[in-house]
């Protein structure tokens, strides 16, 4: 098949989450298996430079006016081809969604360039069988290819899908962006985008695509609750039979502690040793004691409620009181990163904090941790508890998601399981299960079984890329 992945994002040039890395990696694996596979990305920031220039003038029609935009890259890489929608006033800026001051207001227009050009790109490039869409930002796809685009004969057989990266963020906008993009005003139907009067790309993208993906089959289930479907619920249970769980792969070249070019030493789960090192590197380069044998929990994240962050400032002053060393990494919201600094405060001597983003300290720290603790609220994937047990760093997590789905509770008596869950999302939940992890690693025969247990576990791209290409080849026969 000919699939075209369209997405805001996409590492190694643009990245806020893992949404990247999913546009940057599924494609690699599809291409693998011998489908021929094109994506298109913004130009951000000018990123890459000096692209070939491949469409010189794309017309994107606004209701002030036509805009031109280009397309730029074509270049073939891991048998992917990836172009660049080009258009400086919209994506040369700072950020990627907005700035210091919230949102870019012009959002609508931007994505709804995006979604545009690639149609009318592939018009010139070539026709795919299926687009692949990727969050609110290329919901409109789906709804233009049967609205806008209907009556146009060569884009009458491709059929869309649509995946789901985080429900929590919908692209709602006011009600007028819909004439200033050229969009029917029919669309502001209950049944169709709209939500409270206004568009909701997202929902637009779940209404209108042939097939509904997510990132884990766990949260495939969540979001057609009202707890977990941030009011998208009802419109997903009305598609549950078009709605999959596929949950997300990761890059095991990237993250591999045997050829890691970050961390200290490699190491396997045949040869341990080189873990050993790792530890001590880690501790060396917070500033700790490097010959401390007391467990050490990494927390590599964004700093947000949705983490589950606010149980742990709940609890912090018990966890204070716990035995064990805690190295953070990351940024976000103010309280929590303030949490941390008090925590360092309290307790130099076993508190490393970096507010900051680091990619080579975050290889370190899941080398170098005995524990990596992801308490979140809600995760429909999640990656660092993926990237932990390859490590042998074994994860705490809440069972939730991709959590749920990746982690399987240790049971010392049976020596089976890869890490460590709690269900009530509750600081005693959490409080209790640290409790546990930190009395199993007293056991350092069952703990060196519980580590080479995480790391024998296969989450490459290698079997979610089979599992896409049957959820493309449902999505056609359903498209007709």
């Amino acid at each position: 098949m000919h699939i075209a992945f369209v997405g805001s994002e996409c590492v190694p040039y643009s990245k806020t989450g893992g949404l990247a890395d999913v546009v940057g990696a599924l494609p690699k694996a599809l291409a693998a298996l011998g489908h021929q596979i094109s994506v298109f990305v913004p130009r951000y920031q000018n990123k890459p430079e000096n692209p070939p220039l491949v469409l010189r003038s794309i017309s994107i029609p606004y209701a002030t006016g036509l805009r031109f935009c280009s397309i730029r890259g074509g270049e073939t890489h891991d048998g992917v081809t990836v172009y660049f929608v080009d258009y400086p006033p919209f994506f040369l800026r700072d950020g990627i969604y907005g700035d210091r001051n919230g949102d870019f207001p012009d959002n609508a227009d931007r994505f709804s360039m995006l979604c545009r050009a690639a149609i009318e790109a592939c018009k010139v490039l070539g026709i795919p069988q299926i687009f692949h869409c990727h969050d609110w930002q290329t919901g409109l796809i789906p709804v233009m290819l049967k609205t806008v685009y209907a009556e146009d004969w060569c884009l009458r057989n491709i059929a869309t899908v649509f995946t789901i990266h985080n429900i929590g963020y919908q692209g709602v906008f006011a009600k007028g962006v819909m004439r200033q993009n050229m969009l029917p005003e029919s669309l502001l139907d209950f049944g169709r985008m709209e939500y409270y009067g206004n568009p909701n790309f997202l929902k637009g993208g779940i209404v209108y695509s042939d097939l509904i993906t997510t990132v884990s089959r766990k949260y495939a289930q969540e979001i057609q609750t009202e707890e977990y479907g941030f009011e998208m619920d009802g419109v997903l249970r009305l598609r549950y039979d078009r709605l999959w769980g596929i949950l997300n792969g990761v890059d095991y070249d990237e993250w591999n502690p045997e050829t890691d070019p970050y961390t200290a030493t490699p190491f396997s789960a045949d040869d341990l040793a080189g873990k050993q090192a790792c530890r001590a590197d880690l501790l060396r380069t917070f500033g700790l004691n490097e010959d401390d044998s007391r467990p050490i929990i990494g927390i590599v994240a964004r700093f947000a409620g949705q983490k589950g962050f606010d149980l742990v400032l709940e609890a912090a002053e018990e966890l204070m009181r716990e035995d064990f060393v805690l190295v953070v990494l990351g940024s976000g919201e103010r309280r929590y990163e303030d949490m941390f600094r008090r925590w360092q405060a309290f307790a130099p001597e076993r508190v490393g904090v970096r507010i900051a983003y680091d990619n080579g300290l975050a290889h370190k720290i899941e080398a170098g941790s005995d524990m990596f603790l992801m308490p979140s609220r809600y995760e429909p994937c999640g990656l660092n508890q993926i990237y932990s047990l390859r490590y042998g760093t074994v994860p705490i997590v809440r069972a939730t998601g991709g959590l749920d789905d990746t982690v399987q509770h240790w049971v010392s008596e049976t020596r089976e399981g890869t890490g460590f869950k709690f269900y009530d999302y509750t600081s005693a939940g959490l409080v209790g299960v640290i409790r546990e992890a930190l009395w199993k690693f007293s056991d350092k025969a069952g703990w060196t079984e519980l580590m080479k247990n995480g790391m024998k576990q296969d989450f490459s791209w290698s079997a979610s890329a089979r599992e896409y290409v049957r959820a493309y080849e449902r999505a056609r026969e359903l498209h007709g």
